[in-house]
């Protein structure tokens, strides 16, 4: 399938999850955060939906959350130790690898990601990133990282009607971690990673400027 068939199905698919409702169950709440999951039906394990409000402007949330080589993201996500740009595909799609360092006490080893990524704009004004697996010819697995797998998955960063100074930002992660991990590590680790995002990303926005 070529990278612009399997983006346009990535689109329609976190916006289904975005619009769909049914069947999340609440797993995780902070200050910052509303986690939940449901079964995922992309691969055995779960899907994850984040739902929080940062005080930020989406433009000022962007600049934290947007997939870029040399970005902001490494500095502030503690789950993304690199993100290496691997192909332009055109101005919103691109093939990158995310290296994750260990994790969870070490027990989870460092990770590598190779996807295909679409940044999407809304009329609503409304700034996506999502994202999905993919194999890649400069890109194979290393024996130095253990190879996980994105099924679709997005970030949307959402204007908050009359109040310019809040973002809600709407994430959905699915991953198959790789490896031989026990179920209950999997399950504990994604709400509390996910918790840790918001947390980070709050203090993040904090010092971009707009």
């Amino acid at each position: 399938m070529a990278y612009q068939e399997q983006v346009r199905s990535l689109a329609d698919t976190v916006q289904l999850y975005r619009k769909d409702p049914s069947g999340w169950r609440s797993c995780k709440r902070t200050n910052e955060v509303s986690i939940y999951w449901r079964p995922s039906t992309e691969f055995s394990g779960n899907i994850y939906k984040g739902d929080g409000i940062v005080f930020a402007t989406p433009e000022a949330v962007w600049e934290c959350l947007k997939p870029e080589a040399g970005g902001l993201r490494t500095k502030w996500d503690q789950n993304v130790k690199d993100f290496e740009l691997i192909e332009t595909i055109s101005d919103t799609i691109s093939i990158c690898r995310t290296i994750t360092p260990s994790a969870f006490m070490k027990i989870i080893s460092p990770r590598d990601f190779v996807d295909v990524v679409l940044i999407k704009q809304y009329e609503d004004g409304t700034i996506a990133s999502a994202a999905t697996n993919v194999e890649h010819a400069l890109c194979p697995p290393q024996p130095t990282y253990v190879r996980g797998f994105n099924y679709p998955c997005g970030c949307f960063c959402i204007p908050v009607p009359g109040e310019p100074g809040k973002t809600q930002v709407l994430t959905f992660f699915q991953t198959d971690l790789g490896g031989y991990l026990p179920q209950t590590v999997v399950d504990s680790f994604f709400p509390s990673s996910m918790a840790g995002f918001y947390s980070n990303l709050t203090k993040a926005v904090k010092t971009v400027k707009t």
